[in-house]
């Protein structure tokens, strides 16, 4: 998994780079096959990124269920890499070009509702609580 945090824009093209932060897991995946152990991680993912959605939703079909792979994996190790902060040419500052960082940010903007919702059907009130907050989980 890599999230980009920003552009590093330096004064020679070789210094230029990108602020990112980057984690990777290792274990053995295996498939999970049991229908109710797969609900059961699929309302879990559900709930985790919208609290209080799953039991707004319609059930599952069999047909869906059996059509969406799930994995679990034991996490044996783990490993991280960050890059973050201004380049690192300070030695070239008298060179007369813009330096610095671009921020990249991934937020949680305007919803957008889907078409054939009934007239006048609103937000729900957890949705708009974590638009407002900010946060993406």
């Amino acid at each position: 998994c890599s999230i980009i945090d920003g552009y590093v824009l330096a004064r020679s093209a070789f210094n230029h780079s990108v602020n990112y932060r980057s984690a990777m897991v290792f274990g053995t995946a295996h498939l999970v096959d049991d229908i109710e152990e797969k609900n059961d991680a699929l309302r879990r993912l559900i709930e985790d990124l919208f609290p209080g959605r799953w039991d707004s939703l319609r059930s599952m079909t069999k047909q869906e269920v059996k059509a969406t792979s799930v994995m679990r994996m034991k996490i044996e190790e783990a490993s991280a890499k960050i890059r973050n902060g201004p380049p690192g040419d300070v030695d070239e500052a008298d060179h007369p070009v813009w330096a610095g960082v671009l921020p990249i940010e991934s937020r949680l903007v305007s919803p957008q509702p889907a078409p054939g919702l009934p007239d006048g059907m609103e937000l729900p009130q957890s949705l708009a609580d974590l638009i407002q907050s900010g946060r993406l989980r």
